[in-house]
Protein backbone atom coordinates (compact mmCIF):
# COMPACT_ATOMS: atom_id res chain seq x y z
CA UNK A 1 0.00 0.00 0.00
CA UNK A 2 1.07 3.57 -0.40
CA UNK A 3 0.52 4.52 3.23
CA UNK A 4 0.82 2.93 6.61
CA UNK A 5 -2.13 1.06 8.01
CA UNK A 6 -3.16 -2.19 9.60
CA UNK A 7 -6.69 -2.78 8.41
CA UNK A 8 -7.62 -5.79 6.27
CA UNK A 9 -6.59 -5.09 2.71
CA UNK A 10 -7.92 -6.15 -0.66
CA UNK A 11 -6.02 -6.22 -3.89
CA UNK A 12 -7.08 -5.18 -7.38
CA UNK A 13 -10.33 -7.02 -7.18
CA UNK A 14 -12.35 -8.50 -4.38
CA UNK A 15 -10.16 -10.06 -1.69
CA UNK A 16 -12.34 -8.66 1.09
CA UNK A 17 -15.52 -9.51 -0.84
CA UNK A 18 -14.29 -13.09 -0.98
CA UNK A 19 -13.35 -13.24 2.69
CA UNK A 20 -15.92 -12.09 5.20
CA UNK A 21 -14.24 -14.09 7.98
CA UNK A 22 -10.99 -12.13 7.50
CA UNK A 23 -12.87 -8.89 8.07
CA UNK A 24 -14.71 -10.46 10.98
CA UNK A 25 -11.51 -11.58 12.67
CA UNK A 26 -10.07 -8.10 12.26
CA UNK A 27 -13.12 -6.36 13.69
CA UNK A 28 -13.61 -8.84 16.53
CA UNK A 29 -10.46 -7.42 18.07
CA UNK A 30 -11.97 -3.95 18.03
CA UNK A 31 -15.46 -4.32 19.45
CA UNK A 32 -16.78 -4.97 22.92
CA UNK A 33 -18.69 -8.24 22.95
CA UNK A 34 -22.22 -8.49 24.30
CA UNK A 35 -23.64 -11.51 26.06
CA UNK A 36 -27.15 -11.65 24.60
CA UNK A 37 -27.53 -14.24 21.87
CA UNK A 38 -29.26 -13.21 18.67
CA UNK A 39 -31.15 -16.07 16.97
CA UNK A 40 -30.19 -16.80 13.38
CA UNK A 41 -33.04 -15.49 11.23
CA UNK A 42 -34.63 -17.58 8.51
CA UNK A 43 -34.03 -16.44 4.91
CA UNK A 44 -37.71 -15.48 4.46
CA UNK A 45 -37.78 -13.16 7.50
CA UNK A 46 -37.97 -9.52 6.44
CA UNK A 47 -38.21 -6.06 7.89
CA UNK A 48 -39.40 -2.71 6.62
CA UNK A 49 -37.57 -3.08 3.31
CA UNK A 50 -39.15 -6.45 2.58
CA UNK A 51 -35.80 -7.91 1.48
CA UNK A 52 -35.36 -11.63 2.09
CA UNK A 53 -31.98 -12.92 3.32
CA UNK A 54 -31.11 -9.48 4.72
CA UNK A 55 -32.19 -10.20 8.30
CA UNK A 56 -30.43 -13.56 8.16
CA UNK A 57 -27.22 -11.84 7.04
CA UNK A 58 -27.59 -9.24 9.80
CA UNK A 59 -28.27 -11.83 12.49
CA UNK A 60 -25.36 -14.01 11.41
CA UNK A 61 -23.00 -11.03 11.47
CA UNK A 62 -24.26 -9.92 14.87
CA UNK A 63 -23.66 -13.43 16.18
CA UNK A 64 -20.12 -13.26 14.84
CA UNK A 65 -19.74 -9.91 16.57
CA UNK A 66 -20.64 -11.66 19.83
CA UNK A 67 -17.97 -14.28 19.25
CA UNK A 68 -20.29 -16.93 17.84
CA UNK A 69 -19.00 -17.35 14.27
CA UNK A 70 -21.37 -18.95 11.81
CA UNK A 71 -19.41 -19.91 8.70
CA UNK A 72 -20.97 -17.95 5.81
CA UNK A 73 -19.43 -19.90 2.95
CA UNK A 74 -22.57 -21.86 2.03
CA UNK A 75 -24.65 -18.68 1.68
CA UNK A 76 -21.92 -16.25 0.65
CA UNK A 77 -23.03 -16.13 -2.98
CA UNK A 78 -26.55 -15.13 -1.97
CA UNK A 79 -25.28 -12.56 0.54
CA UNK A 80 -22.97 -10.96 -2.00
CA UNK A 81 -25.64 -10.67 -4.68
CA UNK A 82 -28.11 -9.25 -2.17
CA UNK A 83 -25.72 -6.58 -0.90
CA UNK A 84 -24.69 -5.69 -4.44
CA UNK A 85 -28.34 -5.23 -5.43
CA UNK A 86 -28.88 -3.06 -2.35
CA UNK A 87 -25.91 -0.93 -3.53
CA UNK A 88 -23.87 -1.32 -0.35
CA UNK A 89 -20.29 -2.52 -0.27
CA UNK A 90 -19.50 -5.72 1.58
CA UNK A 91 -16.65 -4.39 3.70
CA UNK A 92 -18.52 -1.13 4.20
CA UNK A 93 -21.50 -3.07 5.56
CA UNK A 94 -19.49 -5.47 7.72
CA UNK A 95 -17.59 -2.59 9.31
CA UNK A 96 -20.79 -0.70 10.02
CA UNK A 97 -22.37 -3.72 11.68
CA UNK A 98 -19.33 -4.52 13.81
CA UNK A 99 -18.61 -0.95 14.81
CA UNK A 100 -22.16 0.10 15.68
CA UNK A 101 -23.99 -3.15 16.49
CA UNK A 102 -27.33 -1.77 15.23
CA UNK A 103 -30.74 -3.29 15.63
CA UNK A 104 -32.14 -4.74 12.42
CA UNK A 105 -34.46 -1.73 12.05
CA UNK A 106 -31.50 0.62 12.45
CA UNK A 107 -29.52 -1.43 9.93
CA UNK A 108 -32.29 -1.08 7.35
CA UNK A 109 -32.42 2.67 8.02
CA UNK A 110 -28.66 2.85 7.48
CA UNK A 111 -29.05 1.16 4.09
CA UNK A 112 -31.68 3.70 3.05
CA UNK A 113 -29.60 6.64 4.28
CA UNK A 114 -26.45 5.30 2.62
CA UNK A 115 -27.94 4.47 -0.76
CA UNK A 116 -30.90 6.82 -1.04
CA UNK A 117 -33.40 3.98 -0.99
CA UNK A 118 -34.13 0.60 -2.50
CA UNK A 119 -36.51 0.25 -5.44
CA UNK A 120 -39.34 -2.26 -5.52
CA UNK A 121 -37.71 -3.80 -8.58
CA UNK A 122 -34.48 -4.36 -6.69
CA UNK A 123 -36.37 -5.97 -3.82
CA UNK A 124 -38.31 -8.22 -6.20
CA UNK A 125 -35.15 -9.39 -7.95
CA UNK A 126 -33.39 -10.14 -4.66
CA UNK A 127 -36.36 -12.08 -3.34
CA UNK A 128 -36.67 -14.09 -6.54
CA UNK A 129 -32.98 -14.94 -6.30
CA UNK A 130 -33.31 -16.04 -2.66
CA UNK A 131 -36.38 -18.20 -3.25
CA UNK A 132 -35.56 -19.45 -6.74
CA UNK A 133 -38.71 -17.85 -8.16
CA UNK A 134 -39.10 -16.51 -11.69
CA UNK A 135 -37.21 -13.32 -12.49
CA UNK A 136 -39.52 -10.28 -12.22
CA UNK A 137 -40.90 -9.29 -15.66
CA UNK A 138 -39.20 -5.88 -15.70
CA UNK A 139 -35.83 -7.48 -15.00
CA UNK A 140 -36.48 -10.28 -17.49
CA UNK A 141 -37.18 -7.72 -20.25
CA UNK A 142 -34.00 -5.80 -19.42
CA UNK A 143 -31.87 -8.96 -19.46
CA UNK A 144 -33.41 -10.00 -22.78
CA UNK A 145 -32.45 -6.62 -24.25
CA UNK A 146 -28.86 -7.08 -23.13
CA UNK A 147 -28.82 -10.57 -24.65
CA UNK A 148 -30.04 -9.06 -27.94
CA UNK A 149 -27.48 -6.22 -27.97
CA UNK A 150 -24.73 -6.32 -30.56
CA UNK A 151 -21.54 -7.95 -29.25
CA UNK A 152 -19.06 -5.69 -27.49
CA UNK A 153 -16.24 -8.23 -27.64
CA UNK A 154 -15.26 -9.23 -31.15
CA UNK A 155 -14.18 -12.71 -32.20
CA UNK A 156 -10.59 -11.49 -31.91
CA UNK A 157 -11.28 -10.16 -28.40
CA UNK A 158 -12.73 -13.50 -27.33
CA UNK A 159 -9.77 -15.39 -28.80
CA UNK A 160 -7.42 -13.05 -26.94
CA UNK A 161 -9.39 -13.68 -23.74
CA UNK A 162 -9.17 -17.43 -24.20
CA UNK A 163 -5.41 -17.29 -24.71
CA UNK A 164 -4.45 -14.59 -22.22
CA UNK A 165 -7.22 -14.61 -19.62
CA UNK A 166 -7.91 -10.90 -19.88
CA UNK A 167 -9.49 -8.47 -22.29
CA UNK A 168 -9.80 -4.69 -22.54
CA UNK A 169 -13.18 -3.07 -23.22
CA UNK A 170 -12.51 0.36 -24.70
CA UNK A 171 -14.91 3.28 -24.14
CA UNK A 172 -16.64 1.17 -21.49
CA UNK A 173 -18.55 4.06 -19.90
CA UNK A 174 -19.89 7.45 -20.89
CA UNK A 175 -17.37 10.26 -20.80
CA UNK A 176 -19.61 12.29 -18.48
CA UNK A 177 -19.83 9.59 -15.81
CA UNK A 178 -16.13 8.75 -16.15
CA UNK A 179 -15.16 12.38 -15.54
CA UNK A 180 -17.66 12.73 -12.70
CA UNK A 181 -16.38 9.57 -11.01
CA UNK A 182 -12.81 10.84 -11.28
CA UNK A 183 -13.71 14.14 -9.65
CA UNK A 184 -15.77 12.39 -6.96
CA UNK A 185 -12.75 10.30 -5.94
CA UNK A 186 -10.47 13.34 -5.88
CA UNK A 187 -12.99 15.19 -3.72
CA UNK A 188 -13.39 12.20 -1.42
CA UNK A 189 -9.67 11.90 -0.72
CA UNK A 190 -9.27 15.68 -0.52
CA UNK A 191 -6.98 15.91 -3.55
CA UNK A 192 -6.68 18.39 -6.38
CA UNK A 193 -5.52 17.02 -9.72
CA UNK A 194 -3.15 19.93 -10.30
CA UNK A 195 -1.63 19.97 -6.79
CA UNK A 196 0.69 17.00 -6.13
CA UNK A 197 1.06 17.92 -2.45
CA UNK A 198 -2.66 17.29 -1.98
CA UNK A 199 -2.29 13.67 -3.14
CA UNK A 200 -0.35 12.51 -0.10
CA UNK A 201 -2.68 12.25 2.86
CA UNK A 202 -2.42 9.43 5.43
CA UNK A 203 -5.15 6.82 5.37
CA UNK A 204 -5.56 3.27 6.61
CA UNK A 205 -6.48 1.66 3.29
CA UNK A 206 -3.45 2.37 1.12
CA UNK A 207 -4.36 2.71 -2.55
CA UNK A 208 -7.92 1.51 -1.88
CA UNK A 209 -10.53 4.24 -1.44
CA UNK A 210 -13.40 3.26 0.86
CA UNK A 211 -15.94 5.04 -1.29
CA UNK A 212 -18.87 3.04 -2.66
CA UNK A 213 -21.85 5.30 -3.37
CA UNK A 214 -21.93 8.09 -5.92
CA UNK A 215 -24.27 8.74 -8.87
CA UNK A 216 -21.35 8.51 -11.30
CA UNK A 217 -20.29 5.16 -9.83
CA UNK A 218 -23.83 3.90 -10.29
CA UNK A 219 -23.97 5.11 -13.88
CA UNK A 220 -20.68 3.37 -14.65
CA UNK A 221 -21.91 0.14 -13.05
CA UNK A 222 -25.04 0.30 -15.19
CA UNK A 223 -23.15 0.69 -18.47
CA UNK A 224 -24.78 -1.55 -21.08
CA UNK A 225 -21.43 -1.89 -22.81
CA UNK A 226 -19.90 -3.32 -19.64
CA UNK A 227 -22.89 -5.57 -19.06
CA UNK A 228 -22.76 -6.97 -22.58
CA UNK A 229 -19.03 -7.67 -22.37
CA UNK A 230 -19.45 -9.63 -19.14
CA UNK A 231 -22.51 -11.37 -20.59
CA UNK A 232 -20.41 -12.62 -23.50
CA UNK A 233 -17.80 -14.05 -21.14
CA UNK A 234 -20.32 -15.62 -18.76
CA UNK A 235 -22.61 -16.65 -21.65
CA UNK A 236 -25.59 -15.12 -19.87
CA UNK A 237 -26.86 -11.61 -19.22
CA UNK A 238 -28.38 -12.68 -15.90
CA UNK A 239 -25.57 -11.09 -13.90
CA UNK A 240 -25.28 -8.96 -10.78
CA UNK A 241 -22.96 -5.97 -10.79
CA UNK A 242 -20.67 -5.49 -7.81
CA UNK A 243 -20.87 -2.54 -5.46
CA UNK A 244 -17.14 -2.15 -5.04
CA UNK A 245 -14.79 0.64 -4.10
CA UNK A 246 -12.35 2.91 -5.92
CA UNK A 247 -8.58 3.23 -6.10
CA UNK A 248 -6.06 6.08 -5.88
CA UNK A 249 -2.44 5.02 -6.44
CA UNK A 250 -0.10 8.01 -6.20
CA UNK A 251 3.47 8.33 -7.50
CA UNK A 252 6.19 7.14 -5.15
CA UNK A 253 8.37 9.70 -3.44
CA UNK A 254 10.72 9.65 -0.43
CA UNK A 255 8.72 8.68 2.62
CA UNK A 256 5.82 7.45 0.51
CA UNK A 257 6.70 4.16 -1.12
CA UNK A 258 4.42 1.57 -2.66
CA UNK A 259 3.57 -1.28 -0.27
CA UNK A 260 1.24 -3.34 -2.42
CA UNK A 261 -0.98 -5.11 -3.07
CA UNK A 262 1.54 -6.99 -5.17
CA UNK A 263 0.63 -10.02 -7.29
CA UNK A 264 -1.85 -12.30 -5.55
CA UNK A 265 -5.02 -14.31 -6.04
CA UNK A 266 -8.41 -13.44 -4.53
CA UNK A 267 -9.69 -16.96 -5.07
CA UNK A 268 -9.03 -20.30 -3.43
CA UNK A 269 -6.32 -22.33 -5.14
CA UNK A 270 -8.08 -25.56 -4.22
CA UNK A 271 -8.74 -27.32 -7.49
CA UNK A 272 -10.61 -27.31 -9.73
CA UNK A 273 -10.76 -23.51 -9.69
CA UNK A 274 -14.18 -22.42 -10.97
CA UNK A 275 -14.56 -19.83 -13.70
CA UNK A 276 -14.73 -16.28 -12.39
CA UNK A 277 -14.08 -12.71 -13.48
CA UNK A 278 -12.85 -9.48 -11.96
CA UNK A 279 -12.71 -6.00 -13.42
CA UNK A 280 -11.03 -2.61 -13.08
CA UNK A 281 -12.09 0.60 -14.85
CA UNK A 282 -9.38 3.15 -15.61
CA UNK A 283 -10.87 6.58 -14.94
CA UNK A 284 -7.75 8.37 -16.19
CA UNK A 285 -5.12 7.58 -18.80
CA UNK A 286 -2.74 5.07 -17.21
CA UNK A 287 0.79 4.35 -18.40
CA UNK A 288 2.50 1.04 -17.73
CA UNK A 289 4.68 2.56 -14.99
CA UNK A 290 1.85 4.64 -13.51
CA UNK A 291 0.92 1.94 -11.03
CA UNK A 292 -0.88 0.12 -13.82
CA UNK A 293 -2.89 -3.00 -13.14
CA UNK A 294 -0.53 -5.97 -13.51
CA UNK A 295 -1.16 -9.64 -14.21
CA UNK A 296 0.44 -12.80 -15.58
CA UNK A 297 -1.16 -13.33 -19.02
CA UNK A 298 -2.38 -16.82 -19.80
CA UNK A 299 -1.49 -18.26 -16.42
CA UNK A 300 -4.92 -19.82 -16.01
CA UNK A 301 -3.71 -22.40 -18.56
CA UNK A 302 -0.50 -23.06 -16.62
CA UNK A 303 -1.72 -22.85 -13.04
CA UNK A 304 -2.33 -26.56 -12.49
CA UNK A 305 1.07 -27.56 -13.87
CA UNK A 306 2.81 -24.89 -11.82
CA UNK A 307 1.04 -25.89 -8.61
CA UNK A 308 1.98 -29.52 -9.22
CA UNK A 309 5.63 -28.51 -9.68
CA UNK A 310 5.93 -26.91 -6.24
CA UNK A 311 7.60 -28.95 -3.48
CA UNK A 312 5.20 -30.39 -0.87
CA UNK A 313 4.30 -27.85 1.79
CA UNK A 314 5.17 -24.86 -0.40
CA UNK A 315 2.84 -21.87 -0.11
CA UNK A 316 2.09 -20.83 -3.71
CA UNK A 317 1.08 -17.37 -2.56
CA UNK A 318 4.58 -16.69 -1.21
CA UNK A 319 6.43 -17.41 -4.45
CA UNK A 320 7.98 -14.83 -6.77
CA UNK A 321 4.93 -14.49 -8.97
CA UNK A 322 6.57 -11.81 -11.13
CA UNK A 323 8.99 -14.49 -12.31
CA UNK A 324 6.01 -16.17 -13.97
CA UNK A 325 5.86 -13.35 -16.52
CA UNK A 326 3.99 -10.39 -15.02
CA UNK A 327 2.88 -7.61 -17.35
CA UNK A 328 1.57 -4.11 -16.57
CA UNK A 329 -1.52 -3.25 -18.61
CA UNK A 330 -1.55 0.35 -19.79
CA UNK A 331 -4.85 1.86 -20.81
CA UNK A 332 -6.83 4.95 -21.70
CA UNK A 333 -9.41 6.70 -19.58
CA UNK A 334 -12.61 4.69 -19.88
CA UNK A 335 -10.93 1.33 -20.51
CA UNK A 336 -12.27 -1.61 -18.51
CA UNK A 337 -9.90 -4.54 -17.96
CA UNK A 338 -11.65 -7.83 -17.25
CA UNK A 339 -9.52 -10.75 -16.12
CA UNK A 340 -9.95 -14.40 -15.19
CA UNK A 341 -9.63 -14.66 -11.41
CA UNK A 342 -7.14 -17.55 -11.72
CA UNK A 343 -4.50 -15.08 -12.95
CA UNK A 344 -2.02 -13.65 -10.41
CA UNK A 345 -2.75 -9.94 -10.43
CA UNK A 346 -2.19 -6.76 -8.46
CA UNK A 347 -0.98 -3.21 -8.54
CA UNK A 348 2.57 -1.97 -9.01
CA UNK A 349 4.61 1.03 -7.89
CA UNK A 350 3.58 4.28 -9.53
CA UNK A 351 6.78 5.71 -10.98
CA UNK A 352 5.10 8.24 -13.24
CA UNK A 353 3.95 11.76 -12.41
CA UNK A 354 0.17 11.33 -12.08
CA UNK A 355 -2.04 9.22 -9.81
CA UNK A 356 -3.75 6.09 -11.09
CA UNK A 357 -7.49 6.56 -10.44
CA UNK A 358 -9.82 3.60 -10.89
CA UNK A 359 -13.21 2.11 -10.06
CA UNK A 360 -13.57 -1.62 -9.47
CA UNK A 361 -16.47 -3.17 -11.39
CA UNK A 362 -17.30 -6.84 -11.73
CA UNK A 363 -20.36 -8.80 -12.81
CA UNK A 364 -21.22 -12.40 -11.98
CA UNK A 365 -24.18 -14.77 -11.69
CA UNK A 366 -25.89 -14.82 -8.30
CA UNK A 367 -25.33 -18.55 -7.90
CA UNK A 368 -21.70 -18.84 -8.95
CA UNK A 369 -19.51 -21.00 -6.72
CA UNK A 370 -17.85 -19.04 -3.91
CA UNK A 371 -14.82 -20.45 -2.08
CA UNK A 372 -12.79 -18.48 0.39
CA UNK A 373 -9.15 -17.76 -0.60
CA UNK A 374 -7.74 -19.77 2.31
CA UNK A 375 -9.55 -23.01 1.40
Amino acid sequence: MATAGHSPQAGDGEKVRAGIPAVVRYLLRRVKMKSATIPLAEPAETGALGVQQLKRFWSRTMRQRQGQPAAPTAEAQVDYAMLDALCVGLEQTIQHLFQTGPSFADFERWIIETTGGVSATQVARINAMVTGAETPPEIARWLAEVEADAPVLSAADLAFWEENGYVIVHHAVAESSRAAATQAILDHVGATASDPESWYKPNDHGIMVQFFQHPAFTENRQSRRIHKAFAQLWKTADLWVSTDRAGFNVPERPGWMFRGPDLHWDVSLARPIPFGTQGILYLTDTEAEQGAFTLVPGFHHRLDTWLDSLPPGTDPRRQNLHALGSKPIAGRAGDLIIWHHALPHGSRPNRATRPRIVQYINMRPARMEVREPWI
